[in-house]
């Protein structure tokens, strides 16, 4: 498997590309502009010696001197490359400085009358590729004749000028790339280490320090919300990490009971020798720890499959009022024994599995005939807003705010003194976690004096974990 690149090095890549983008591109404009800048002035060169001519020439200066001194117009020139020629209008030429023998595009001459302006340097270029500024103008004479200056700056010196800067360019930006990228990792570098110093105090966390919480306060703002959402991970592995031991601890010690239970019976039977009523009543005490054994088993797997969606619901429509009938004459003789009665009203149609429903609803009605108190057991189907409820109220002292929050969790009972022996402090916990796959929720409210109150609240539609 390929090593990942780090992100210092990634970010100090992206980062030295990037400026060295925004380098060229200013090198590349500062490039234009230079070129833009040598040409006008190339321009603004050969229309300055086409206007020193004119004048010159419209003056009192002698053709004859012309004629006889082409070379001091070569000096002047000083561009071997560059042209200057001086053609009277039926064709002679005077002058015609012209070493490279460039052969210049035709062009109308600028009449005498009309002054010399940008607009009259034309463009082009050599065979060799070098450009040129040309102007071609005419000068009116002394004696009246048309004489024709031609002018020519062949831009030599300036393509070696911009050949040495852009090749500086070119320098600058490669040296650039290089500090920007040592300079970067180093700032990089230095930057991320919070992060390291995060990681390690991360790394140093274990199963026996999960109380340890990462200090934001120390932290760079950009590193805050991560802070805050490790503390708050740490918090949530915490309290799971409390309640698998506790967990664990309890389901150690409820099937400590039967196991224990069923040693004694065997260890007693096998002391001396019984008779085949006792080995038959013993084998009888024993099925029924173990079945009490199956029943736990069965409760803590579908508690597991709930925790992770994997006991998903079977939505269908629902009647609560069939159902609570239904309990009502399930529970009645149990019921009874206790002096209790059962009763229901109301109606509500919601949709959910209804072997979860039954099994909800049958915790409830079981615990409230164990643990109340002789009475009425009254089921009540209320519709409300965005969903119905189901009121489950019996007789009894009021429980306490403090056991209240904690009846709902695995292998707690509020009255272990009340306790048949069959009970195992699962029914409530498997109650929360029915409402919660139906995306609904169970509360209890002691406020009425004398009553006990469970609700099952359902929400209207499909409101179910289906993934």
């Amino acid at each position: 498997m390929r090593r990942p690149v780090s992100l210092t090095l990634r970010s100090t890549l992206l980062f030295a590309l990037v400026a060295s983008l925004v380098l060229s591109a200013v090198g590349v404009w500062l490039y234009s502009e230079m070129a833009q800048q040598l040409a006008r002035r190339s321009e603004y060169q050969v229309i300055g010696r086409v206007q020193y001519f004119r004048h010159l020439l419209a003056d009192d200066f002698l053709l004859s001197q012309l004629r006889h001194n082409p070379g001091l117009f070569e000096n002047m020139l000083g561009n071997e490359h560059d042209i200057l020629r001086f053609k009277l209008h039926d064709g002679e030429t005077l002058v015609d400085v012209n070493s490279a023998r460039l052969v210049l595009p035709p062009v109308a001459a600028l009449p005498a009358s009309q002054p010399l302006t940008l607009a009259a340097a034309h463009a082009s270029e050599t065979p060799a590729g070098v450009p040129l500024r040309y102007v071609v103008a005419q000068v009116r004479l002394m004696d009246g004749r048309l004489l024709e200056i031609t002018a020519a700056h062949v831009m030599t010196n300036e393509q070696h000028l911009l050949a040495a800067f852009r090749w500086s360019l070119v320098g600058a930006v490669a040296v650039a790339f290089l500090l920007i990228a040592l300079l970067g990792y180093l700032v990089l570098r230095r930057g991320l280490r919070p992060l390291r110093r995060l990681a390690r105090e991360v790394a140093a966390i274990h199963p026996a320090s999960l109380s340890t919480r990462l200090d934001e306060a120390g932290m760079p703002r950009e590193l805050h919300l991560m802070t805050g959402a490790l503390n708050a991970m740490l918090a949530r592995l915490a309290e799971g990490y409390q309640r698998l031991t506790q967990f664990s601890a309890d389901l150690a010690h409820e099937i400590r009971t039967p196991v224990n239970a069923l040693m004694g019976h065997c260890q007693v039977a096998l002391y001396q020798p019984r008779s085949v009523a006792e080995y038959q009543t013993l084998l009888e005490s024993n099925m029924e720890e173990l079945e009490r054994i199956s029943r736990m088993v069965e409760n803590i797997l579908f508690l597991a499959r709930a925790s992770h969606a994997q006991a998903l619901p079977t939505p269908a429509a629902l009647s609560l009022a069939q159902e609570a009938q239904r309990i009502c004459d399930y529970f009645e003789g149990l019921a009874a024994e206790r002096d209790m009665t059962l009763q229901w009203r109301g109606a509500g149609e919601i949709r959910a599995d209804g072997l979860m429903v039954q099994r909800a609803l049958s915790n409830l009605v079981a615990n409230a005939i164990r643990y109340g108190e002789a009475g009425e057991i009254l089921l009540t189907i209320e519709p409300q807003a965005g969903g119905v409820a189901l009121h489950v109220d019996n007789p009894g002292a009021p429980i306490p705010p403090a056991q209240q929050a904690r009846l709902f969790d695995r292998f707690y009972r509020a009255d272990a003194a009340r306790s048949d022996g069959h009970a195992n402090g699962l029914g409530l916990a498997i109650v929360r976690a029915i409402m919660d796959l139906h995306h609904g929720h169970v509360t209890t409210d002691c406020r009425q004096p004398g009553r006990v109150r469970f609700t099952l609240w359902f929400p209207s539609g499909e409101g179910l974990r289906i993934h």
